[in-house]
């Protein structure tokens, strides 16, 4: 299969998390077609487990589904450049209130690669240090602790519908608790 190429990018909004943009391809016949993408500067999610093995959850309203969401902590990178273990340390203290120096990457996921670049990298923390939340303006986080089978039931039964939420589980799940 011959490659497409891009050969114009014209940014329409720039917007806080990300920027739309437009994007002209050539395909190989030598005609041209539009693409909407989305450039985002990517995020980092942790799923953070307690000593007795419980995993930290937040509830927070998502405005695109107009309801709350149970999800794994996460956030967006300051910037391109920051690291995401970085992003991943402050979404866990921001969001929970707990802190960990034991960040274990778990997997790296590319959420919607029809119109968009985002890649969340996600790390299990363990060793949690309690400290206390530190939620951005205008941001309303509960945290709850659910074992692990718990989890996997939400998904099975939809409750749980967060791509990177439930990617996270799910291979939490496999690699650890299967195990024993």
């Amino acid at each position: 299969m011959e490659p497409l190429k891009r050969i114009a990018r014209e940014v329409i909004k720039k917007c806080h998390i990300f920027e739309l943009c437009e994007d002209t391809v050539e395909r190989p016949d030598g005609k041209t077609e539009q693409y909407d993408f989305i450039k985002h500067k990517g995020a980092a999610a942790v799923v953070p487990v307690t000593a007795d093995g419980k995993i930290l959850m937040v509830k927070q309203y998502r405005n695109a589904l107009d309801r709350f969401t149970l999800e794994i902590p996460a956030g967006g990178r300051n910037s391109v450049d920051e690291p995401t273990i970085v992003c991943a340390a402050r979404e866990l203290e921001e969001e929970t209130g707990y802190k960990s120096d034991h960040l274990e990457q778990l997997l790296s996921i590319r959420t919607t690669v029809a119109f968009c670049n985002e890649l969340i990298d996600i790390y299990v923390a363990t060793d949690l240090v309690k400290t206390k939340q530190h939620l951005d303006e205008g941001e309303y986080v509960d945290v709850y602790e659910y074992e692990i089978e718990e989890l996997v039931k939400m998904v099975s039964d939809f409750t749980i519908q967060d791509a990177k939420t439930v990617a996270a589980i799910m291979t939490y799940y496999t690699k650890y608790s299967l195990k024993k």
